[in-house]
């Protein structure tokens, strides 16, 4: 099926930072109170941390000058008890923190993974699947130290800031002016950086699912037969290489972003006690007024425990600003409009007969004509199959085949009209009922990298081994699956490469005949095998099509001859139908194509 769309390009980044960011802080709600809990936890922390250069002002003016012993083991016992519960509500903070970001992390993953489910199929026929896996594990993981860490850290900086600017107040208010003074600047340069890296890392991260797709791409099975089928393994090599070049910039970029400046910040504030001795000894010098030993020694103390935390929060703030870049790419897929949704209040069906009608069918993909409408693939289709009936659909390509049984199970929503089961508009029933109604084999048969079992027991996961096995006797598989060393237990490879395109379309007549669904929809299921494994596979077709509404889109017109209605479909509209024989009769469209299919057969 081609369909001439234009590739899925995600909605503009909102623009508005702080949207972002509240929208980031709604994330961690549901954890208020774990988040409350540290922030106790980094509140006392902050408070004993104030208090030992308290403590070491009175071990240096009093304690010792006036030899009292009692009074200095007892304050130095403070402050080795001030280390070890600063100790222990820092590793209680971190884990409880930790716990959170990853909480935050598994909604993300379960968000993105939910909506992506629900996205309609023209979404992943647009998009690479390697962005898709890129979103979910390098932004999110990305994302980690910020979910997990950051939150903390700001408060904890915070917290340590404030607390330790009013201590160095009560010490001296002159020395904290000086300290104090540069402190704007820093905050004006680690904006700036935070904005830089923010960038850099935007044009990372694409680059990064850019790499992804092609490692997705090119190192599956398909995509290794076809690079060395055609010879392209060095030019696929040399282009994953320079793909990865790009990265290397770009990591380069983002880590030496605002080195420099970051750098020159530290350089400065490791300075600032130099600067506060300097300063001490000038105001003595000059006859100002006098700073005793202890509160000097204790002021640049607490100037070095706030210029910590203040470097701290400032690079929070650089990861902060370099994090929404992230969150942006993940919010993107969030905002996805769920175009194929289930009603409000669904009709779930008991027992379905399988009555499939199309009314008035009208349907059309995105890609837009030369009036600037979308390009209609089916026009006004009015057929109707009854419960246990079967219909056959044939057509040159392109004339809306696959599209018009991709309409039943509903893998897009008709754009005028009606698809009925049972009377109920498939839009209205719930997704168990129509999961339940409809079972889908084609040609491209999907096996999973798990067992022979696990993949057939993926139709119905509570089946037993007697289930899974009859199910294979009628897909008539079931000596070959004996046969091999493990039997069931066999691991079928990436996509299902140990197993024969014969093999494969029986493992997945067996998979839906354990569905047991009422309404079959056959998509070209033989059209990809040779004549010999094709009627092999046609026997099992019979069996599972035995006493179900089936729908077949047909390619080679042989495998139909004895369909209750044949239905040619030319451009999206119903051009002929009737039996088999009745159309031959009518020496139209079907006839051509019969004539056609003939000569083909002869020829080979």
């Amino acid at each position: 099926m081609h369909h001439d769309r234009p590739d899925w390009t995600p909605p503009p980044a909102d623009p508005e930072q702080p949207a972002q960011v509240r929208r980031i802080l709604r994330l961690f709600r549901p954890y208020r109170g774990r988040l409350a809990l540290v922030g106790l936890l980094v509140a006392a922390s902050s408070l004993v941390s104030v208090a030992s250069p308290f403590l070491l002002r009175e071990i240096l003016d009093t304690a010792i000058p006036q030899g009292r012993t009692g009074l200095l083991s007892l304050l130095a016992l403070g402050m080795i008890a001030a280390a070890v519960v600063n100790g222990v509500f820092g590793v209680l903070q971190t884990l409880i923190s930790t716990t959170v970001g990853q909480r935050v992390m598994h909604d993300l993953r379960a968000a993105v993974y939910d909506r992506l489910q629900r996205m309609p199929l023209a979404f992943f026929t647009r998009t690479r699947t390697g962005e898709v896996q890129s979103r979910i594990a390098n932004d999110i993981g990305g994302m980690q130290a910020t979910v997990t860490s950051t939150a903390t850290s700001l408060v904890s900086n915070l917290t340590g800031v404030v607390a330790t600017v009013v201590a160095m107040l009560a010490l001296d208010w002159r020395l904290t002016a000086v300290s104090l003074l540069l402190l704007p600047v820093f905050v004006w340069i680690s904006r700036r950086v935070g904005q830089e890296r923010k960038k850099i890392t935007s044009q990372r991260q694409k680059q990064m699912a850019a790499m992804a797709a092609m490692v997705t791409e090119s190192l599956s099975v398909s995509g290794i037969l076809l690079g060395r089928t055609m010879g392209r393994s060095d030019s696929l090599t040399e282009a994953f290489t320079k793909e990865s070049e790009r990265l290397v910039g770009l990591e380069v970029r983002s880590d030496m972003a605002g080195r420099w400046r970051m750098s020159t910040i530290g350089v400065v504030m490791a300075a600032m006690p130099a600067l506060i001795y300097w300063a001490a000894g000038i105001a003595l010098h000059v006859g100002g007024p006098g700073v005793s030993l202890g509160t000097l020694v204790a002021f640049v103390s607490l100037q070095q425990a706030l210029f910590r935390p203040a470097i701290s929060l400032l690079a929070t703030g650089v990861q902060m600003q370099t994090s929404v870049a992230l969150f942006q790419r993940i919010f993107e897929y969030l905002d996805l409009p769920v175009e194929i949704a289930e009603p409000e209040r669904p009709v779930r069906l008991e027992r379905v007969r399988g009555d499939v009608r199309f009314e008035n069918v009208t349907f059309a993909y995105g890609a837009q004509g030369s009036d600037g409408q979308p390009r209609a693939v089916l026009s006004d289709v009015d057929l109707t199959v009854p419960a246990g009936g079967s219909l056959a659909v044939v057509g040159p390509t392109g004339s809306g085949k696959s599209t018009l049984s991709y309409l039943v199970p509903r893998l897009y929503d008709v754009v005028g009209g009606r698809v009925l089961i049972d009377g109920v508009d498939v839009r209205d029933l719930d997704f168990d009922t129509l999961a339940r109604a409809v079972g889908v084999v084609s040609q491209e048969t999907y096996l999973f990298h798990a067992s022979v079992a696990d993949n057939l027991r993926f139709a119905k996961p509570d089946a037993t081994d007697e289930e899974i096995m009859a199910a294979a006797e009628a897909a008539q598989i079931h000596d070959h699956i004996a046969s091999l060393p493990d039997g069931y237990d066999t691991l079928v490879g990436e996509r299902g490469y140990r197993f024969s395109g014969g093999e494969k379309q029986r493992l997945a007549i067996a998979r839906t005949i354990l569905r047991d669904p009422p309404v079959l929809i056959l998509d070209e299921a033989t059209s990809a095998l040779d004549t010999r494994t094709e009627h092999a596979v046609q026997q099992a077709i019979d069996a599972l099509s035995e006493g179900r509404t089936t729908i077949t889109i047909a390619h080679r017109l042989s495998t139909i001859r004895d369909a209750d209605q044949i239905v040619v479909l030319d451009r999206g509209r119903v051009a002929e139908r009737g039996t088999h024989q009745e159309l031959l009769d009518g020496d139209g469209h079907y006839a051509a194509l019969v004539r056609r299919d003939a000569h083909v057969v002869a020829s080979v």
